[in-house]
């Protein structure tokens, strides 16, 4: 395997891991459009709760997504580099806990695929790393967040946009790839680690300082310092 492209965390905050590439490879079940080390994840609160309640809604039909910590939260530019591409003006769609919710917005996945990059990432932002050239894409914005622009310089920890739900997402969170290319018909997924970052591991363990590492599934984690 190639060295990792290392990154930062692109938040402040508690957040679990979904999908993490520490649990398997492809991480998301598929190497199509550049996903093989994604990772995903979920703004939780200090109890590890990813909304701040649970009604009928969430056992029998969507919720809205302004119920859930994430949505809204920044999204931070994990490298320093410049901005290849935005995309912009999908919608975030209603948020799905409920199995019964969750059966028909599966059948449309074959759908989102035909229909193409954005309808699978919704709002995007691609950085291509300063020190490694790989190109770095946060999906699944707010709509109407992004801040910067094709072109733009951005900084190492610069606010780019807000966590949302649109594309292919269930409940607000933010999925991180790397890839070789940004035209994501063609690219082939890269490794990707983090650094300076604490995880709380799943299960109970206790929490460890990560100088470098790939945060392991349900595990949560929150940037160091």
């Amino acid at each position: 395997m190639d060295s990792p492209v290392v990154l930062m965390l692109p938040f402040t905050g508690w957040w679990v891991v979904q999908n993490s590439p520490a649990r398997r490879v492809p991480s998301h079940g598929s190497d199509l459009l550049g996903q093989r080390y994604a990772i995903d994840f979920v703004g939780v609160d200090e109890r590890g709760r990813t909304a701040p309640m649970r009604d009928w809604r969430t056992f029998l039909a969507t919720e809205p997504p302004e119920r859930f910590f994430a949505f809204g939260r920044p999204i931070l530019a994990p490298v320093a580099g410049v901005v290849v591409a935005v995309h912009e003006g999908e919608p975030d769609h209603e948020a799905r806990r409920s199995p019964l919710a969750l059966v028909p917005y599966a059948l449309g996945q074959a759908r989102r695929l035909r229909e193409g990059y954005a309808a699978v990432a919704g709002n995007h932002v691609v950085i291509q790393d300063a020190a490694s050239g790989a190109f770095v894409t946060l999906v699944h914005l707010r709509r109407g967040s992004v801040r910067v622009r094709a072109g733009e310089v951005v900084a190492l920890g610069q606010v780019v946009a807000e966590c949302g739900n649109s594309g292919n997402s269930t409940q607000p969170h933010v999925h991180v790839q790397v890839t070789d290319s940004s035209d994501f018909a063609t690219a082939t997924g890269l490794p990707a680690a983090f650094r300076d970052y604490r995880e709380w591991p799943a299960g109970g363990a206790p929490a460890e300082d990560r100088e470098v590492g790939v945060p392991g599934e349900g595990s949560v984690v929150a940037p160091r310092g």
